[in-house]
């Protein structure tokens, strides 16, 4: 995950696990609006491409498939490492 950040040049990775720690659950829509209502520029592509990565790369990310779109949600076993990660990131 560290390695993840330290790609991350403009912050948008940083921004999106702090919202998944500190939120419930989140579709792929609900991020990008949080993300464009901000400082940064995406697409829509761009964050389901990112959120898909942070599930399948990652694995710290539940997915909920059974409605018209994902619902993702920060696993409970890595709140406190992420966490952590972020306080020192």
């Amino acid at each position: 995950m560290i390695k993840y950040l330290g790609r991350d040049e403009s912050g948008i990775r940083k921004v999106v696990l702090n919202l998944f720690l500190t939120g419930d659950k989140f579709t792929t829509g609900e991020v990008y609006e949080f993300l464009d209502s901000g400082e940064f520029e995406v697409s829509y592509r761009g964050v389901s491409a990112m959120v898909g990565l942070m599930n399948t790369r990652l694995g710290i990310l539940s997915i909920n498939v059974t409605g018209d779109h994902n619902v993702y949600s920060l696993k409970n076993t890595y709140k406190t490492i992420v966490g952590s990660v972020l306080e020192n990131y």
